[in-house]
């Protein structure tokens, strides 16, 4: 992330950000700080296996807490009050019909630090949002994917 980079985030996603990175400082920062007191007490750091574990971990602790305050400041959010449901823009649901097989697919338009297929959240920048950015119900939208072009049927479009 180049420091001019905006952060686009749902209000959801925002949410997350802010509850991760005060978790971070609050709660992980204590736990490391026991780990380490503990490991110190073992004696001899040079070859003190949890001392050098501690450390690592309050490492990459810190540098996400870096990163998710860098995030938060240069976050643009998206709000779920400003969205136009008559074609598809970053926060709203879309409700797609697989062509190929006749399923129903619903995925949720994010950010690309909220995206996470796995609970059907897919970036405006995948090959997918891509597509889909702009369009309006009754839109037919084709995807290159690995095992050749998928094509959907955009069926609706849904506010959070």
């Amino acid at each position: 992330m180049s420091n001019n980079d905006e952060v686009i985030l749902t209000e959801e996603g925002l949410a997350q950000l802010e509850d991760e990175l005060r978790d971070l400082k609050t709660v992980k920062r204590r736990e490391l700080a026991e780990r380490l007191k503990l490991a110190i007490s073992y004696g001899d750091l040079k070859e003190n296996s949890e001392y050098h574990s501690a450390k690592n971990d309050q490492s990459f602790m810190e540098t996400r807490v870096m990163i998710l305050e860098k995030m938060i400041r240069k976050a643009q959010v998206v709000s779920a009050d400003s969205l136009n449901l008559s074609a598809v823009s970053i926060g709203c649901i879309v409700v797609l019909n697989d062509i190929e097989y006749s399923e129903k697919i619903e995925y949720r338009i994010v950010g690309t630090a909220e995206a996470d297929v796995l609970e059907n959240k897919i970036s405006y920048e995948s090959p997918l949002g891509k597509e889909l950015i702009g369009k309006e119900v009754g839109s037919i939208v084709s995807v290159n994917a690995p095992m050749g072009i998928l094509k959907y049927e955009l069926l609706e479009i849904k506010a959070i």
